[in-house]
């Protein structure tokens, strides 16, 4: 357990916020989940996230001794793209856990990474998502960063935060889209009558936009490619719902109907861009689509193609 003591120099800034400033090893995230814990206070009294420092406040944390990682490393094969001492680029496929959560520990990436990496991975998304810094949706295919250290960790998250991290999909959407590019900026959060969902809302939600390019249309399908500018839960699956043109076997937030064939929504993540955490070098990463994509894009070809 370490304890650290810090003095508030300006008033009007929240908890979190000043924390995040004054401590860089630490998130924004696990100081909040610090903050819920109880794990912080000011001057001697819990206080929420949300508490406006007054200045000369006396903060105080305390950071718990770590808990010991309950899942264990498999021995699943991984198809790396690219490795360092400070990084590593997968290619995950479709049907693939990210990380482990309730009633399924086990098959997932984190197991493959825990073999793989023993100990060389980043500690800051906490015990079960070890060296994860973003993630897709267990049926989406494709490319992935993975932290092998906190420093590492902190840089990538911060661009993906700086929106100067590259991520490009490519998807088939259901109908014709006639623009040749379109973006849609609106908000994402919880769907308030499924929380299980994520929807373009105003309530409790955050700033999402995703750019879109027609490669090629099939009459009653439009293969597009998707690069977002941010990162939201779910984020291209349910802009392209909301324009009305959902992702082709996303049986969450597509048709009743759904194309059983694909296994999930016909989306992947195909394209990385990063600044290297400590060469500084600009590094980027395609991968090619899947069978099942091209499979399907087959199918579509042989059945109509209009351009």
């Amino acid at each position: 357990m370490e304890k650290i003591n810090l003095t508030c120099d300006i008033s009007g800034e929240r908890i979190d916020k000043f924390i995040c400033e004054n401590l860089e090893d630490l998130t924004r995230s696990a100081v909040q989940k610090l903050i819920e814990n109880g794990n912080v206070t000011v001057n001697g009294k819990s206080v929420n996230k949300n508490y406006k420092c007054k200045e000369d406040d006396g903060v105080e944390l305390i950071i718990p001794d770590a808990a010991p990682l309950g899942v264990a490393g498999e021995n699943i094969p991984l198809d790396i793209v690219y490795e360092d001492d400070d990084l590593l680029v997968v290619n995950k496929p479709k049907g693939m856990v990210v990380h482990p959560a309730n009633g399924n520990y086990d098959g997932t990436l984190v197991n493959a990474l825990l073999f793989h990496c023993k100990d060389s991975l980043s500690g800051i998304n906490g015990v079960i998502r070890p060296g994860i810094v973003h993630r897709i949706d267990k049926d989406t295919s494709g490319l992935l960063i993975v932290a092998k250290n906190d420093a590492s960790h902190l840089s990538l998250a911060n661009q993906i935060k700086e929106h100067s991290f590259t991520r490009a999909y490519e998807a088939v959407l259901y109908g014709n889209i006639k623009e040749d590019e379109f973006t849609v900026n609106q908000p994402i959060g919880r769907n308030p009558k499924d929380r299980k969902k994520m929807a373009v809302t105003l309530k409790n939600s955050k700033n999402a936009v995703t750019h879109s390019y027609v490669i090629k249309r099939y009459n009653e399908f439009t293969h597009v490619r998707c690069v977002l500018e941010t990162g939201r839960t779910h984020q291209i699956r349910v802009h392209a719902a909301y324009v009305g043109h959902p992702v082709a076997g996303d049986s969450v937030y597509g048709p009743k109907k759904v194309i059983t064939e694909l296994g999930g929504q016909c989306l992947h993540a195909k394209l990385i861009g990063f600044v290297h955490p400590k060469t500084n070098e600009y590094m980027e990463f395609e991968s090619e689509l899947p069978e099942y994509f091209k499979k399907f894009l087959n199918k579509l070809d042989n059945k109509f193609s209009t351009d």
